[in-house]
């Protein structure tokens, strides 16, 4: 209104409804996106065909039979930061989603009281998986070691030639594919190496294949491309999780340092998927996710929960909070003026608090 112009980049459809011109990016992500798929308003986005259009008009299922509960953790007058000397009973063996405005105490309780009270649980969280530019989505998920050996078994030689940390790496890189060049009074530049042109290896190296593929190619590959492209039940177990969490377009050799917060979680979510008996604290899993992920996000969460896991989420996303089995809400407000228990019980019980702002908007949305 005081003549700026205001750009956002957001999913969250409250957000994208308010808009005045909307500019869709896709249609999918990685090498499979990067088109301007529609731009308009948001009246003509819902004529389009674009995927953010179809979601826009899909209700996410609500869960019509809520889980009971296998036991409780209790935490006991936790006054951390603004926590009120609160105590209060965290469900177990179900989907727990911990809400309320930002500031209201949410992370104080499940990560600086609870986690911290209970170092065994896994949490899964925004921040980077790994710092060095040699760490890459094969390796992460350990899928890296059973491609070499199929390569191994495949040419004769062995494994240790078709590692880029090993002795198969470019001798003038090191295997990194590019090179440092320091700059006077500027920061550091990096230029494809000239030697492996970007590769990682020895060309003697790149002269083996595996099915008509080197070792650079099938790192070159998406993970649902080299699902379709290997036997090894061991690769495809690997990869079917990358897939199953929404990470199947990521090259398998891209360097995890060049990873969203979004797509960091969901990484670190794969490779915890195949435990069983644990407690996974998610902190906010949504930011970051187009509406479509969101889906398969919630498959994500109930797998684990039906695998014997207990899932903590904290959350705002009311699609996610209305598929949960019980809910602790905190509030009234953020800041001090939170750090209370404002509501407990399933999205319907919640939905009838009058207090709570998150019961507001779960009513609306439960009919």
């Amino acid at each position: 209104d005081k003549g700026n112009t205001v750009l956002v980049v957001e999913h969250d459809p409250a957000v994208i409804r308010r808009a005045e011109h909307i500019i869709d990016i896709g249609p999918w992500a990685g090498r499979n996106g990067g088109n301007i798929v529609f731009t308009g308003t948001y009246d003509e986005l819902l004529k389009s065909d674009s995927i953010t259009s179809q979601m826009l008009q899909k209700n996410t299922e609500i869960k019509q039979k809520r889980r009971k509960r296998n036991g409780s953790i209790t935490v006991k007058e936790a006054s951390i930061h603004n926590l009120k000397n609160i105590t209060v009973d965290i469900p177990t063996g179900i989907f727990v989603c911990v809400t309320g405005v930002a500031g209201s105490g949410k992370s104080s309780l499940i990560i600086d009281v609870f986690a911290r009270n209970h170092p065994e649980s896994i949490i899964i969280d925004q921040s980077g998986v790994a710092r060095s530019s040699r760490s890459n989505a094969a390796t992460y998920i350990k899928a890296f070691d059973y491609i070499r050996k199929e390569f191994a078994k495949e040419t004769g030689e062995n494994p240790s030639i078709f590692s880029f940390n090993s002795e198969g790496a470019c001798p003038k890189c090191g295997g990194t594919g590019a090179l440092k060049v320091e700059m006077f009074f500027l920061d550091a530049v990096k230029m494809t190496c000239p030697e492996c042109e970007g590769k990682r290896y020895r060309e003697e190296v790149l002269q083996h294949r595996y099915k008509e593929r080197n070792i650079s190619e099938v790192l070159r590959m998406t993970a649902s491309e080299a699902l379709e492209f290997f036997d090894s039940t061991q690769i495809h177990r690997r990869l079917r999780i990358l897939n199953e969490v929404g990470l199947g377009y990521l090259q398998l050799g891209q360097p995890l340092s060049t990873l969203s917060g979004g797509e960091a979680q969901r990484m670190k979510l794969a490779r915890e998927l195949h435990k069983k008996g644990n407690i996974y604290i998610l902190d906010e899993p949504t930011t970051g996710l187009h509406i479509a992920d969101i889906e398969r996000l919630l498959e994500v969460i109930n797998r684990l929960v039906d695998g014997g896991n207990t899932v903590i989420v904290i959350e705002h996303n009311l699609d996610v909070i209305k598929n949960a089995d019980w809910v602790i809400d905190m509030g009234p407000e953020g800041g001090s003026k939170g750090g209370e228990i404002i509501a407990e019980g399933t999205p319907e019980e919640i939905s009838e608090e009058e207090n709570s702002y998150t019961g507001q908007y779960l009513k609306d949305i439960l009919k």
